[in-house]
């Protein structure tokens, strides 16, 4: 690389990239878009315009094989990010791709095997992992602030009930447990800092869509430590993470959608009473997650160092996730 900005080229035009991602790389300090692709030529073109992007093809491999790109951002459809991250490394280029990054442990471990062969780094876009409220309440569940950590409460939930919309379209990986149920299983893993034993799971499907429209899990974790979840594409918008110990818990208002733009906040509570006599709120400074994000990937590329999260956990969280929908077409436990 000429110097210390790495220059990004993004595939398609989601709205996490328009909305989230495009701005957070264009604010920070360590990368710039340099070229947008999408099978649409007219929708890459607007786009480009929009923030003022030097390239735009109407090719993602195209884009790949530019010279002057030096990583790829992949938020395609879920059905696409392994084929177009594999193709990415075919062009030598790290990838940070959205969540979920495979449709099954599978297709992770696949993923896995040629982001070890290439030697290029390979993310999954778990943005939450770099928010400070996430450090922070590892940190207070690990320091015995709460006692010992026992369990973990999910609901993340959303209304969206559009045909078109490609949560709604099973065959290219719609429904809620891949979309907003992996949050909660993957903040659960790194609160707990293992793996799940077992699991089983309860869904409702669209009769329409086929998709999974309202899911419930349970996880048990060394320890005898558990997660409980609830995630849904059709229920109000919701979204709480409760983290209990034996002489406390932790509350996460806003756990996953934290605005850049408004302060954070958790709520740390030693259970003395049912009225928060022994609450105390933790604030943070407002902080745009998808930079941090970015900018952690962009120094891991420039420099050369280590992902903090690399691929090996995404194929734990996908095992997880496996063991949920067999759980659900069985009846019974699965194990990851």
């Amino acid at each position: 690389m000429t110097d210390r900005t790495l220059r990004w080229g993004i595939l398609g035009c989601a709205n996490i990239a328009i909305k989230s991602v495009i701005p957070a790389i264009e604010a920070g300090k360590t990368g710039r878009v340099a070229a947008i692709s999408s099978r649409s030529l007219a929708r890459a073109e607007a786009t480009a315009a929009r923030f003022n992007i030097a390239k735009v093809y109407g090719d993602y491999e195209a884009l790949m094989a530019d010279p002057d790109i030096d990583a790829i951002y992949n938020p395609l459809p879920n059905h696409l990010h392994v084929p177009m991250t594999l193709k990415a490394l075919e062009h030598g280029k790290p990838v940070l791709c959205e969540k979920p990054v495979a449709l099954s442990a599978e297709e992770a471990t696949m993923l896995l095997s040629a982001q070890r062969k290439s030697g290029l780094p390979v993310a999954e876009a778990f943005m939450v992992r770099h928010h400070p409220q996430w450090n922070a309440s590892l940190a207070l569940a690990t320091d015995c602030r709460i006692g010992e950590l026992r369990a973990t409460q999910t609901i993340f939930s959303y209304f969206l009930d559009d045909p078109s919309n490609v949560r709604n379209q099973r065959d290219i990986g719609g429904g809620g447990l891949l979309d907003v149920g992996c949050y909660a299983i993957n903040t659960a893993r790194y609160l707990f800092g293992a793996e799940p034993l077992r699991a089983i799971a309860l869904v409702d499907k669209d009769p329409k869509f086929g998709t999974d429209r309202l899911t419930s899990g349970l996880l048990e974790f060394p320890g005898g430590r558990q997660l409980a979840f609830t995630c849904s594409t059709q229920l109000a918008l919701t979204q709480k993470v409760t983290v209990l110990g034996t002489r406390g818990r932790i509350e996460m208002p806003v756990p996953f959608n934290a605005s850049p733009d408004l302060a954070a906040s958790l709520i740390i509570d030693d259970g003395r009473d049912l009225i928060g006599g022994g609450a105390e709120t933790i604030t943070f400074e407002p902080v745009d997650q998808y930079g941090l994000q970015t900018d952690a990937f962009a120094k891991a590329v420039l420099s050369g160092t280590p992902l903090d999260t690399g691929l090996a956990d995404a194929v734990a969280n996908m095992k997880a996730i496996d063991a949920l929908f067999r759980s659900a077409e069985s009846g019974h436990w699965e194990t990851p």
